[in-house]
């Protein structure tokens, strides 16, 4: 089966001028065909705090009010998304900058009977993975944000990381995948503060240990999560480091794998 790269960079990186550009020229370089799926940083908190739209933020997700989906969708699907794609044209990458909502391709509901209300926060139902493939069949990198839709016209926020995950497994069934969470870490780390504490690689009963000796920082947990949900539903390798240098992470030199045995 033909390899399809979906990577995933985190907010911190699109947040760090210098640190975005390295990571598109990076992603600019990889062989083969690739979907980019980026947050939003903190540019959508700045812009909604200079409007005077209250922004909250619980367990690393944002409240989704009416006004706040104004903004993320500006920023997300608008701002970000379009720069991105600006500077991967400059590394000579055909890239076409989409949002979920985007030739329907991913379908999401608002989330219901959470202990908190989120707001018009999206639940994925399902990912076109056709629409997708006719994308990356005309030789197009796809950057995607993570506004979704509910079919009946309503804008939802989407959680990335759940995004890549979701993509990844949708599109296992026509391609390889190789599933990359890429940030400003090494990897996983046994202790966040110190970047030599990564961990090359993690199976199941070992992801289990870990968290019943609460030595997973709690921020990664969901993002590890979607990671082992994905190898089980057919992606063929993911991979968590640092977005620098793509090539690296790739190669096994750098980052933490993640395997089913």
């Amino acid at each position: 089966m033909e390899k399809v790269y979906v990577v995933k960079v985190g907010g911190n990186i699109i947040d760090d001028d210098a640190k975005l550009h390295q990571f598109l020229y990076s992603f600019a370089k990889l062989k083969g065909k690739k979907i980019l799926i980026h947050g939003g940083g903190k540019l959508a908190t700045r812009i909604g705090e200079a409007l005077s739209i209250p922004q909250q933020l619980v367990d690393g997700r944002r409240i989704t009010d009416a006004e706040t989906l104004k903004v993320v969708t500006m920023v997300y699907a608008g701002y970000i998304n379009k720069n991105i794609v600006a500077i991967l044209q400059s590394h000579g990458l055909s890239a076409l900058g989409l949002s979920g909502a985007d030739a329907n391709i991913i379908l999401a509901h608002k989330r219901e009977n959470a202990a908190i209300d989120y707001g018009f926060a999206g639940d994925i139902d399902s990912v076109n993975s056709n629409a997708i493939s006719s994308f990356l069949g005309n030789d197009f990198s796809l950057v995607l944000s993570p506004i979704t839709h509910n079919g009946k016209g309503q804008l939802l926020n989407t959680n990335a990381d759940t995004i890549a995950s979701e993509i990844a497994r949708a599109l296992s069934k026509l391609y390889s995948i190789s599933l990359v969470y890429s940030f400003e870490k090494s990897g996983v780390l046994l202790d966040v503060e110190d970047e030599s504490s990564r961990i090359p690689q993690i199976n199941p009963d070992y992801y289990q240990e870990l968290k019943s000796e609460n030595k997973i920082f709690a921020g990664m947990i969901p993002k590890l999560d979607n990671a082992f949900k994905a190898l089980d539903q057919g992606v063929s390798e993911i991979i968590i480091g640092p977005a620098e240098n793509l090539e690296e992470l790739i190669n096994g030199a750098t980052g933490t794998k993640i395997t089913a045995i």
